[in-house]
């Protein structure tokens, strides 16, 4: 079947904005200049730890940058919070973050402010961004947020073990398949090895979809009865759940280690191949740096199809409340230009927004990380829609991606319940 299209996007140039511009994007902006005349803006993200310091100094360094604006971060990894802010009459912070999926529900209700004159005004060129994030962004024909990282998936695989094995990394579907059973190790019915893992299942489940020309979602809604995505997920019960028993599987993913910790079964060991995104190669770095690795492709069921994979992103928005949008406009742009963009998304081992970044030498110490960034650019990289339905299809997936793991039910009747749902799913 044909792939998702992407849409020509145009590049938008700076232009002076009007006044009724400057009045909708300033809001209810009267307050907030100090007694040196800067207006205060509250930028509330989600991030800590190390990702947080990064974005201080990024804060830091805009704050320098001009004479206008002062910008406060404030950690906050609280969504609910954040949605029941910016819910309100009065928000309590001007900028904020958040993930592609939730831009179209969000905006839907109103509570994200429109940024294409802001883009335009800034002189953004979202023709420099991933196509595939880009498609995320926008509700309705208008944009709503811009994405500072974003995510891809790959193949990645234990060098030691595929050698020991007599296996080279596969690139076809029946090749993964024969590796993922050639790499599973069962003592006693118990799993000690595993051949093909999942760090999650619904994000594998779907990434395979696209593999094997599938689409999740249409210009009419869900599709999740596609052929292509009905065919991924019966290759993954026969290949991967059936040979070792859905019991016995379960078992062994319940006795993992903590995820991206030096116990995470890719990183001890057991587990030989991993369909998982761009950061683990940060992380591998740090936990299992004695562990030999490396990244391919995924599979694809035929040629046209080769270098399919899911794209996901990190976003950044304007609450529709805002006391200050026109001045969290000029930091958003500050955000998305290209230094800060790749000093934040390095700091968390990301892939950058725009496609200018993806091959920049700042990410060279980072192992395999090409692989992802070529596939992020990939003409076959989609991303899932984004919604006023998502979050309640992306529930109704889940159940059934679990009921196809488990062995409860087949592909086909699994996805019959999905489609059973959707004509309750929320259309605004």
């Amino acid at each position: 079947m044909q792939l998702q299209q992407h849409k020509t996007r145009r590049v938008l140039v700076a232009g002076a904005l009007t006044a009724a511009t400057v009045a909708a994007l300033a809001g209810c902006a009267g307050g907030g200049a100090g007694a040196d005349g800067k207006t205060e803006i509250t930028f509330s993200y989600l991030w800590g730890g190390a990702e947080a310091e990064a974005l201080e100094e990024i804060i830091a360094d805009f704050n320098e940058s001009q004479d206008e604006i002062v910008v406060k971060g404030v950690s906050s990894p609280d969504q609910q919070k954040q949605l029941t802010s910016m819910s309100s009459s009065s928000g309590s912070f001007d900028i904020s973050d958040n993930f592609g999926n939730n831009v179209g529900a969000w905006a839907s209700k109103g509570v994200l402010a429109p940024l294409d004159e802001a883009i335009a005004a800034e002189g953004i060129d979202v023709d420099d961004f991933i196509p595939s994030a880009m498609d995320q962004m926008s509700y309705d024909g208008t944009t709503y947020a811009l994405p500072i990282a974003i995510h891809s998936f790959q193949l990645l695989y234990n060098k030691t073990l595929l050698d020991e094995a007599g296996i080279t990394p596969p690139t076809t579907m029946d090749e993964l398949a024969a590796a993922a059973q050639k790499l599973t190790v069962v003592d006693s019915g118990k799993i000690s090895q595993l051949g093909l893992g999942s760090a999650n299942d619904s994000t594998t489940l779907t990434t395979l979809g696209f593999a094997f020309g599938g689409s999740w979602d249409g210009e009419d809604g869900p599709t999740p009865a596609d052929a292509g995505n009905l065919e991924a997920l019966e290759w993954y019960q026969e290949n991967i759940v059936e040979p070792v028993g859905a019991e016995a599987l379960s078992t062994f993913v319940s006795g993992q280690g903590e995820y991206l910790s030096a116990q995470d079964p890719f990183f001890s060991g057991k587990v030989a191949m991993i369909i998982d995104g761009e950061w683990r190669a940060a992380s591998a770095g740090k936990v299992a740096p004695e562990l030999d690795w490396g990244v391919t492709a995924i599979p694809a069921a035929s040629p046209d199809l080769e270098n399919s994979t899911q794209v996901t992103a990190s976003t950044l928005f304007i609450p529709a409340n805002s006391k200050h949008k026109e001045e969290a406009a000029k930091f958003l742009a500050y955000l998305v230009s290209e230094e800060p963009m790749e000093k934040f998304s390095l700091a968390l081992g990301n892939l950058p927004g725009r496609i200018s970044l993806t091959g920049s030498d700042a990410y060279a110490d980072l192992e395999n990380f090409g692989v992802w960034a070529e596939a992020a650019t990939s003409p076959n990289a989609q991303s899932l829609a984004s919604a006023p339905y998502s979050a309640e299809y992306a529930a109704d997936l889940k159940t059934a991606f679990d009921e196809v793991v488990r062995l409860t039910s087949t592909p086909e009747d699994a996805i019959a319940t999905v489609e059973s749902r959707m004509a309750n799913y929320s259309q605004k």
